[in-house]
């Protein structure tokens, strides 16, 4: 139905009627919000290249729920990123032109270095295909190589935040055994019994390596990760480890504590990051239990994949902020409370592991964060003590 409009001269001029205008505008919107719930296709990725580059690529592009590893390539069959690709169930292949060919591949990434592989590319790709190479290949490494650092420093700042929680606990526990110390000294002043000296002597010894364990402990928790290769690491005991330096910053009289531990597990990677990971997650667990619980922590084979369980009876997460705990600087904790990248830290650091994490929470009732790493062949024994 179309009305006439008066203008400023008199005229009339024809528009059509709110009706239609409603009705066409309807149908947008609803397009659009059609448009804005279907997902977007994922960018399908070739690699080609699997040393340092490639591998450091394939990390971080496995990341991303946009792209697509269809898989990579490389000469070597020994090289670092192909071993990489089978633990994260990327395929790989021997032959280039059966990686490019036979698959719909948006982007082919050249990592290799070779002045000649780019017309290699072009001659098995069609124009449908983005080749990106040489000098922005190199940027990319660089930008990627970047990134890992900076989530390093993310981790060891995160570290020192943490130190100050502790601040309490460790002055409580050195401040025993200096005052033992300081007692033990003065008597010996005075006294003129030769056993006697030599029973203080012992008692001020014992007090010394007590305190001697504290620093100890916190120096290996506070440093930075090494950056030496991963080693096997006994999963059962470095839990431990994590729970007797958790106390410095939460207190655990209030806390049952319940360990079911498979005996003979490890894991490969980064001791230093590791018991990083366990720590928090402890102590996260015991900060939910404001008025007490249980803390139960477990390892086991399953489906041979390693799992370690962190289970605690506390407040619990709502719902609609599940998804949101790992993100970087979230965080439910007061301001001055938190710095909101222990769990985001943590995902980076089993990532990094080859591993995952999920957690499970009902508000009331408590929450279970469930880490599972690819499972290693060599017993607890045999392991590195790290």
């Amino acid at each position: 139905m179309i009305s006439n409009l008066p203008t400023s001269d008199g005229t009339r001029v024809p528009s059509a009627a709110p009706s239609d205008t409603a009705g066409h505008r309807s149908d947008q919107d609803g397009q659009e919000r059609m448009a804005s719930v279907m997902p977007t296709p994922a960018t399908r990725v070739a690699i080609i290249g699997a040393g340092r580059g490639g591998t450091a690529l394939l990390d971080l592009l496995h990341q991303l729920r946009t792209i697509e590893v269809v898989g990579i390539t490389d000469r070597n069959p020994a090289a670092p990123g192909l071993q990489r690709a089978r633990e994260l169930h990327v395929p790989t292949y021997e032959r280039l032109a059966d990686l490019i060919s036979n698959h719909r591949v948006n982007l082919v990434m050249d990592l290799t270095g070779d002045p000649g592989m780019d017309r290699i590319l072009r001659e098995h790709t069609s124009g449908e295909t983005d080749i990106l190479g040489g000098p922005a290949s190199r940027l990319l490494w660089d930008l990627v190589r970047h990134e890992s650092a900076l989530q390093a420093e993310l981790l060891h700042s995160e570290k020192l935040a943490g130190i100050g929680s502790f601040a309490a606990g460790i002055a409580h526990d050195m401040n025993n055994p200096l005052q033992l110390i300081l007692g033990l000294a003065e008597n010996l002043l005075d006294e003129r019994d030769i056993e006697t000296v030599h029973d203080h002597a012992r008692d001020i010894v014992e007090a010394v390596k007590r305190t001697t364990a504290i620093c100890r402990d916190l120096t290996s928790y506070s440093r930075r990760a090494s950056s030496q290769q991963d080693s096997l690491i006994a999963i059962n005991g470095k839990l431990d480890e994590a729970l007797k330096i958790a106390r410095y910053a939460v207190a655990l009289q209030d806390i049952d504590i319940r360990k079911s531990y498979q005996p003979d597990i490890a894991v490969k990677g980064n001791p230093d990051e590791l018991l990083h990971v366990f720590v928090n997650l402890i102590t996260n667990a015991v900060q939910a239990m404001d008025h007490g619980g249980t803390l139960t922590l477990e390892t086991a084979v399953v489906q041979g994949a390693t799992r370690v369980r962190v289970l605690d009876t506390g407040c619990g997460i709502p719902t609609d902020l599940l998804d949101r705990i790992f993100e970087p600087f979230f965080t439910t904790k007061p301001p001055g409370k938190g710095t909101g990248l222990g769990l985001y830290n943590i995902k980076n650091v089993i990532h990094h592991m080859h591993g995952t994490i999920e957690v499970e929470s009902r508000v009331g009732r408590g929450s279970t964060f469930t880490i599972m790493f690819p499972r290693e062949t060599t017993t607890e024994g045999r392991s590195s003590p790290s």
